[in-house]
């Protein structure tokens, strides 16, 4: 699976408070989750983002509560997938079992800037800023949760399994 899309860079501690507020994870309307998506540090992203679109962040992405309505809001935002130095572990969990694919990647997301063309090879962990000619390695998503990824996260990919 390859991803394509314009890069949003954040940086180090991007908690769950400022992924999506705490006030506005009442309720089961996911796309009401994604307009509020990181607005705790820029509140004018939902309305910015273009669906593909890349997040790349430094280390801990994800820190915080274990709120699962975090990568929720990211994947209702239009966000494809995010990159990052490191996740906290729940959230890297709860982000799987949404269908929101996480590349870590631990050195040279801080040449990738705003605004970028990245391109991202899930299978083999490669990720290329088209824009700036450079390739990472990352890790590779193993081929059990890029599974969970395509179905739709865990709940879809149980139905699927027991022909629900």
């Amino acid at each position: 699976m390859v991803l394509r899309g314009k890069v949003w860079k954040f940086g180090n501690d991007v908690d769950t408070d400022v992924i999506i507020p705490v006030q506005h994870t009442i309720g089961t309307d996911v796309s009401e989750f994604g307009r509020h998506c990181m607005e705790g540090l820029d509140p004018l992203f939902p309305t910015k983002v273009t669906p593909g679109d890349i997040i790349v962040a430094g280390a801990n992405f994800g820190c915080g509560s274990s709120r699962e309505p975090a990568p929720l809001a990211i994947k209702a935002a239009g966000i494809s997938c995010v990159i990052a130095r490191s996740f906290a572990r729940i959230f890297y969990r709860n982000a799987f079992n949404v269908g929101l694919p996480l590349i870590e990647c631990r050195n040279g997301l801080e040449a990738i800037q705003a605004g970028d063309e990245v391109e991202v090879d899930v299978d083999s962990g490669k990720v290329t800023d088209v824009t700036r000619g450079l390739t990472l390695d990352a890790t590779a998503i193993p081929p059990f949760m890029q599974e969970l990824i395509r179905d739709g996260g865990l709940m879809r990919h149980i139905a699927k399994r027991l022909n629900l």
